[in-house]
């Protein structure tokens, strides 16, 4: 089964949260409101260096993918 590279979530009970979750390693949960990640995955102090690199650009595709999935809802 192919899954998505992103998706997005939310949660009756966090009604002011809205979340991007990014599906392929490094998986996280992007809080939209705050910028906020929970990263899903363990890292080993070599995998934090590199990650430390790459966490902006995977921060902006998760909020274009956001913005362009609203803009299509309008």
């Amino acid at each position: 089964m192919e899954v998505p590279k992103f998706l997005i979530a939310d949660n009756s009970t966090l009604e002011d949260e809205i979340f991007v979750l990014h599906m392929e390693y490094p998986r996280f949960l992007l809080n939209i409101s705050n910028d906020d990640i929970l990263w899903l995955e363990e890292f080993t102090k070599e995998d934090e260096e590199e990650l430390s690199k790459v966490t902006e650009s995977l921060i902006e595709e998760a909020l274009v993918f956001f913005d362009s999935e609203i803009e299509s809802l309008q």
